[in-house]
C-alpha cells in the first residue's frame, strides 16, 4: 500500500513538473508578447487618439452629404430609410476592413429581415483621397460574395471629403489615424435607427445573423441595446511596423493552454485521491 502510494504521489509530481515546463514557455511568450502589443498600442493611441467611444442614444448628422459608388451626391437621410447598419471602411485596405465587409457580406443572406424594407447597410470610407470608382470595385467583391443572395441597391458604397468624414466619425465615437498610405483605426462596425440614433456597436470582422437581426430590431423599435462582446480587442492588435492588425496567437493559445493544464492538475489530484481510496479500501478487504 505504502509503495503505491509513493508511486502515486512521484507520478503526479513528474507529470506536474513536465506540465510547467511546458507551459512556462508559453506563458512567459504570450506575457511579453501582450506587453509589445499594449505598448504599441498604447502609444499609437497616446500619438494618433485612435479608438472608440460608445455613444450609444447619441444621433448622427443625417444631412452629412457623400457621393455614392455611381458618382451620385447622397445625402445621409435619403439613405438612413430604417435601420441601418454603418459600416467605416477604407476601400484599399488589404487588411481588417475587407474581413469585416466579407463577414457582413457572408452574413446577410443569412439575415431573415427584408432588405430596403426592414433594414438597408452603408460603407463609408474615411479616406478622403478615395472615389466612386474604388467604391464600385469594392461593391462589385461583396456582392460576388453574396452571389445574388441580397438584393442590389440596398448596399450603399460611399466617399466623401474630410469635413463629413469627420462630422460623420466624431459623432460616432469612432477615432482614427492616418499612417502614410494606411490607417489605424477600430475595428468596429454600428446599427442606426431612422432618426440616425446610434443603437448598437458590432465588434470585430465576423457577424452571427442573430446578433444582427436583433440590433436591427432593436433599431426599428428605436431602442438602444447592449454592446455585444468586445472580442476584437482580445484577438487582433495593431502592429505599427506591418501596419495591420494581426491575431494574437500567444495571447489566444496560452490562454487556451492554461485551461486545459488547470483542468490537468484537477484531474491528477482528484484521480489520485480516488485510487488513494480504492487501494485502502481494497487493504481493508483483504484484511
Amino acid at each position: 500500500m505504502e509503495a503505491t502510494s509513493i508511486i502515486s504521489v512521484i507520478r503526479r509530481a513528474v507529470l506536474l513538473g513536465v506540465v510547467v515546463l511546458l507551459l512556462f514557455p508559453a506563458a512567459v511568450r504570450a506575457h511579453s508578447e501582450e506587453d509589445a502589443s499594449a505598448h504599441h498600442e498604447g502609444a499609437a493611441q497616446a500619438d494618433a487618439n485612435v479608438g472608440l467611444d460608445e455613444r450609444l442614444g447619441a444621433k448622427i448628422p443625417l444631412d452629412l452629404v457623400f457621393t455614392d459608388e455611381n458618382g451620385r451626391q447622397r445625402r445621409l437621410r435619403e439613405l438612413v430609410t430604417g435601420p441601418t447598419i454603418i459600416l467605416p471602411v477604407y476601400y484599399s485596405c488589404t487588411n481588417v476592413c475587407n474581413y469585416l465587409q466579407e463577414g457582413l457580406a457572408r452574413a446577410l443572406p443569412e439575415i431573415k429581415l427584408e432588405p430596403g424594407k426592414e433594414y438597408r447597410v452603408i460603407s463609408v470610407s474615411f479616406d478622403e483621397r478615395e472615389n466612386p470608382q474604388r467604391a464600385l470595385k469594392s461593391k462589385h467583391m461583396y456582392q460576388t460574395v453574396m452571389k445574388g443572395k441580397f438584393p442590389e441597391g440596398n448596399w450603399t458604397f460611399l466617399t466623401g471629403d474630410a469635413a463629413n468624414i469627420r462630422r460623420l466619425t466624431d459623432a460616432a465615437g469612432f477615432h482614427f489615424q492616418r499612417k502614410g498610405n494606411d490607417f489605424v483605426h477600430p475595428v468596429v462596425s454600428f446599427i442606426v435607427a431612422r432618426d440616425g440614433m446610434i443603437v448598437r456597436y458590432l465588434y470585430g470582422t465576423q457577424f452571427l445573423p442573430k446578433d444582427v437581426t436583433l440590433a436591427l430590431m432593436e433599431a426599428r423599435q428605436g431602442r438602444v441595446g447592449t454592446t455585444i462582446s468586445k472580442m476584437v480587442s482580445y484577438c487582433f492588435s495593431f502592429d505599427p511596423n506591418s501596419k495591420s492588425y494581426e491575431f494574437n496567437i500567444l495571447r489566444v493559445s496560452a490562454t487556451a493552454i492554461i485551461v486545459c493544464v488547470v483542468g490537468f492538475i484537477i484531474f491528477l489530484i482528484v484521480g489520485g485521491k480516488n485510487n488513494n481510496g480504492n487501494n485502502k479500501r481494497n487493504g481493508n478487504n483483504a484484511s
